[in-house]
């Protein structure tokens, strides 16, 4: 049975601006072949086993050539796979979809197209700047700055371009700056014609840089300003010093990497980015269920005290209980749980619990409900709801994140969070531990800043309480 095949664009950046069709398609898909435009939390969303391919092309080195790209898109699809083709920005603006499509087609392979936002549109107006405007520009165009032709200078009609055109983005164009200055000044564009570069548009690591056609190759060389950027031309770029909006934001530049312990995305992460944050969560998690301890069920009933130890063994728990049809009226224990998301978790089941810290002593029978994470004491049953783990086929793609974004600030929000990274990060040469001493460190509660100090780590900022409110605002100050 054959297959089909999304081609999807992932939008500039920032996960919030893909399309929810592109979305639903990550959710769906069996095969991911993804770009290194295409920002990589976005495959986070995946299901478990989805199987991930880097298509990545850096400058002068090529992970896979188009032609190998549009191999294995038919090979997948000939598999009967569901398969996304995940592309930065749109797949229709120099994104070679044409080319993908056509092979597609040429199998008869089903085939979807999903349009994206485009960088030459996001990037501006993150940096402050609409393409058009009525007083400003009426007139947008969107150009390639590299091609096939003689040495990868656009063969273009520059007089139409320079005379007919308000407002030009130029992708990828940097190597050819001054040619690209030249000949619009050439053929009748002001030398003080507005030009800003924009660099990783809409991440919170996005960086601008502005001048005018006579200068802004010489300053980006002295910047050493590189791709993947936007060059943008037109006295549009004026209207940036009343519009920047994005760089506002309070945590605007903070390229946060935040330890994870759990399986589930952050809210934390979430708030962080919605501040203006990058934030890289690290480790990606993998659970599967563990099977149902009968056991334990069958005396549930003598337990004074059940301890869980996290919402997701609250959940695992009572779906354990209504699959073997157990009446939790059987559960007649005080119930706590070792967090406020465990709390919440019980509350929306209806259950009342209290929050209890983790050395705390029971003196009474007590069952402890949790993943294999969890340690319990000497003489305390304990409830296996899952088996949780690193999942390995991440971690490249966290490679190459850490690779990318100049982590400026490491985030502990538990003492536990903390073992995590040191084990799985630095332990395995993904995380270099010189990192602790360059980042700002910042923890969600004391105990976790005093596991961080015993180990002879600095702790730069700690929340004045353990909430997430708290601790985003001391990132703030």
């Amino acid at each position: 049975m054959t297959g089909k095949v999304f081609l999807v664009g992932a939008g500039p950046g920032d996960i919030g601006l893909i399309t929810v069709k592109g979305m639903e398609a990550i959710r769906q898909a069996e095969v991911i072949l993804y770009d290194r435009l295409a920002n990589p939390k976005l495959l986070e969303f995946a299901p478990a086993g989805c199987e991930l391919i880097y298509c990545g092309k850096l400058p002068y080195r090529h992970i896979l050539r188009q032609d190998a790209i549009n191999a294995l898109l038919v090979e997948k699809g000939l598999e009967g796979k569901a398969v996304v083709r995940l592309k930065g920005g749109d797949p229709g603006v120099f994104g070679r979809v044409g080319e993908e499509a056509a092979a597609l087609a040429e199998h008869g392979i089903p085939y979807e197209i999903v349009p994206g936002i485009t960088s030459g549109i996001a990037a501006p107006l993150y940096a402050g700047i609409p393409v058009t405007h009525r007083e400003f520009g009426e007139s947008f165009a969107v150009i390639t700055a590299h091609d096939k032709s003689q040495e990868g200078q656009p063969k273009l009609n520059w007089a139409s371009l320079a005379t007919g055109i308000d407002t030009i983005a130029f992708y990828m164009g940097i190597s050819n700056l001054p040619y690209i200055a030249e000949n619009l000044i050439k053929h009748g564009k002001p030398t003080d014609t507005p030009v800003i570069l924009i660099r990783w548009g809409t991440f919170g690591r996005q960086e601008t840089l502005e001048g005018t056609l006579e200068n802004i190759a010489d300053k980006a060389k002295t910047a050493n300003f590189a791709n993947p950027a936007i060059t943008l031309v037109g006295k549009i770029v004026s209207l940036r010093e009343k519009l920047n909006w994005f760089e506002q934001k309070p945590l605007f530049g903070r390229q946060i990497l935040l330890a994870r312990t759990g399986t589930k995305e952050s809210g934390l992460a979430k708030e962080l980015i919605n501040q203006g944050a990058d934030v890289i969560e690290f480790p990606r998690w993998k659970r599967t269920k563990a099977p149902v301890n009968r056991d334990i069920l069958r005396k549930l009933s003598a337990y004074k005290q059940v301890l869980f130890t996290s919402p997701e063994s609250v959940t695992d728990f009572f779906e354990d209980l209504i699959r073997e049809r157990i009446d939790v009226r059987s559960l007649s224990a005080t119930l706590y749980g070792k967090s406020t998301k465990s709390i919440k978790a019980l509350n929306e089941k209806g259950l009342l619990a209290q929050l209890v810290e983790e050395e705390a002593n029971f003196e009474e029978s007590i069952l402890v409900v949790g993943d294999n994470s969890q340690k319990p004491g000497d003489g305390v049953d304990f409830y296996l709801t899952s088996v949780k783990e690193v999942d390995k086929s991440f971690l490249p793609i966290a490679n190459r994140m850490l690779e990318e974004a100049g982590v400026n600030t490491l985030l502990f929000p538990s003492a536990e969070s903390v073992q995590v990274v040191l084990k799985e990060g630095v332990s395995e040469g993904i995380i270099s531990k010189e990192l602790f001493e360059t980042a700002e460190i910042a923890c969600l509660g004391k105990k976790t800043a005093a596991t961080l100090q015993d180990m002879g780590f600095k702790v730069d900022r700690v929340a004045a309480t353990p909430t997430r409110k708290d601790l985003i605002k001391a990132l703030m100050e």
